[in-house]
């Protein structure tokens, strides 16, 4: 996992890295979080930053080549948790869910094809999730071009870190796909407030599969409070999906490294 010095301390927050997919359009064999990106996989990037985190509990969903990603990190301290069938990112917190039977701390949800995440702004998510007594925060960020991103809705009268739903791009009006602030795909929630709701998930959708997006709306419809936090540089937050992607982050981790990647977060 690297020689990561803790800068940060949340001893009651566990992080669950979701590491499960297949990657096909890497075009490679290679579960797509072993890819290395300036000689480190895509993984080890992630579980760097949650080093440096300080979090309590380090959990990893694997799935496609599981067996290469475990042999990849060994004597890592990792809670390795297997989604044998891919059934979207609500399915694959749901295996996580016995390893949590005992928990009620933050659950930071976060995703292992983006190398280019850093300690502090996930230390400002949690935070600023702290801070808004959320049962649930999104971490966003605002990108030049939006499409095919889930956009985030937000809602003024309710203060201005609150969130008032994620609409997918396919989903969205005219109006709404001009929204500029997108969700990451990085979350911090309230575990147990996340847990009362993983059940009422459904998968009825064109892709038959349960997406933790939809839990931002079923805390909201359970009386609870959901906020944003908004990451300043979007380049922080890139996912890796093809080997086009990987070449961009690999050209961005050098710039960000020599001119000092921003940190913090703003709501």
């Amino acid at each position: 996992m690297g020689a990561a010095v803790t800068r940060f301390r949340h001893p009651d927050v566990a992080a669950l890295v979701l590491a499960a997919g297949q990657g096909t359009r890497m075009n490679s064999d290679l579960p797509k979080v072993l890819h290395p990106m300036d000689g480190r996989p895509l993984l080890g990037w992630v579980l760097g930053a949650l080093d440096e985190l300080g979090v309590g509990r380090t959990m990893v969903v694997i799935g496609h080549g599981r067996d290469q990603v475990q042999a990849a990190f060994p004597d890592s301290g990792i809670e390795w948790v297997v989604q044998s069938e891919q059934r979207g990112t609500g399915h694959a917190v749901m295996m996580a869910g016995p390893s949590l039977s005992e928990f009620d701390g933050i659950l930071l949800v976060v995703c292992g094809d983006t190398p280019l995440l850093r300690a502090p702004v996930l230390h400002d998510l949690i935070e600023g999730h702290r801070g808004a007594q959320a049962a649930g925060t999104v971490l966003s960020t605002r990108v030049p071009d939006p499409t095919g991103y889930g956009r985030i809705l937000r809602d003024p009268d309710a203060g201005p870190d609150a969130i008032a739903g994620i609409v997918e791009d396919r989903d969205a009006t005219p109006a709404q796909r001009a929204i500029d602030e997108i969700n990451s795909g990085n979350y911090a929630f309230d575990y147990r407030a996340l847990e009362a709701v993983l059940g009422r998930l459904s998968s009825n959708n064109s892709q038959g599969e349960y997406y933790l997006t939809d839990t931002m709306r079923l805390l909201l419809e359970s009386g609870h409070r959901a906020a944003v936090r908004c990451a300043p540089d979007y380049r922080t937050l890139l996912g890796i999906n093809t080997p086009a992607q990987l070449a961009e982050a690999e050209r961005i981790h050098r710039e960000l490294e020599g001119a000092g990647a921003p940190g913090n977060g703003e709501s």
